[in-house]
């Protein structure tokens, strides 16, 4: 990731946009994808100059009223509004402290574990699961191992068969990631990790540079479970108010629908294995010395 990521951000923003998408008139050959800077800088109210300067990182403090005029002159959603507030430096109290994402309470723990007929995890900003119940550990049982959903999404064989829509889910996880940007420039697992990706996957990379910011909210999700087969899945996602950074995921399935029961086949079959993986390990004999051990 360069140090520039607030000129890029704008940089591609305006690639993004037409002169129509915004009611502007398109004169003579264009020599450049979208809006001009200019175009940019009236739509905004600014002066092109200054404009100019935050692309190119000359300029990097604009006031709230400034970004907020951008971000109407962008077509920016909320989140990628917010987005654009925390590359300028403009939203106070978003840094994470650097303790803050790695631990999942115990009563959080307890509370998924409370969900045994649907799928539930714990996330920080660079998508690692940091806790998974049950439930969700058996619907991502296709992954060696189940640990990042950006690289297993990527990276992992089993991603392109599980994720049933694998397009749509590569964009909306590389625009997640993209929204940890804002958060957490300097965090060095996500160098690491945009890094890799970036290295192993040109699917990443190409949409790394769309620039797409999405916070995770609700969704409904396709997969295709190894176990139980296709699954229609809707997620909710909480923030977790005492570690900020996590996130409560939570599926869940229509009721009545084929989803819900395969999610209870599913449910069964992560158990009955369970129960003769514990058989099978209190069969093993006992090798001499053990006891002691």
């Amino acid at each position: 990731m360069d140090d520039n990521r607030m000129g890029d951000f704008l940089r591609a923003r305006r690639a993004a946009l037409r002169p129509h998408d915004v009611g502007m008139p398109s004169h003579g050959t264009r020599r450049v994808a979208g809006l001009r800077r200019e175009e940019v800088a009236v739509l905004a109210g600014v002066n092109a100059d200054y404009y100019t300067r935050l692309e190119q990182g000359r300029e990097r403090n604009p006031s709230p009223q400034v970004i907020d005029a951008l971000s109407h002159a962008l077509h920016l959603d909320e989140d990628a509004r917010a987005h654009l507030y925390r590359l300028a430096g403009a939203t106070p109290g978003d840094r994470l402290s650097p303790h803050s994402t790695g631990r999942v309470s115990p009563a959080l723990r307890q509370l998924m574990d409370g969900y045994p007929n649907t799928p539930a995890f714990v996330m920080n900003r660079t998508l690692g699961l940091l806790a998974v119940n049950a439930l969700a550990q058996a619907l991502y049982s296709a992954f060696t191992p189940a640990d990042n959903l950006a690289r297993m999404t990527f990276l992992d064989p089993a991603g392109p068969t599980f994720y049933t829509d694998w397009n749509r889910a590569a964009q909306a996880t590389v625009a997640n990631l993209r929204e940890a940007t804002g958060f957490e420039p300097d965090n060095p697992r996500l160098r690491e990790l945009v890094g890799t990706l970036t290295e192993h996957s040109t699917d990443f990379a190409r949409l790394w540079q769309s620039h797409t910011v999405r916070g995770k909210t609700q969704d409904a999700k396709h997969f295709l479970q190894p176990d139980v087969g296709p699954l229609t899945l809707t997620y909710q996602a909480f923030d977790v108010r005492e570690a900020p950074g996590q996130q409560l995921v939570i599926y869940h399935a229509e009721p009545g629908s084929p989803s819900a029961h395969s999610l209870h086949l599913l449910g069964s079959l992560h158990a009955t294995r369970r129960q003769d993986r514990s058989q099978h390990t209190a069969d093993q004999p006992t090798q001499p010395g053990d006891a002691h051990r």
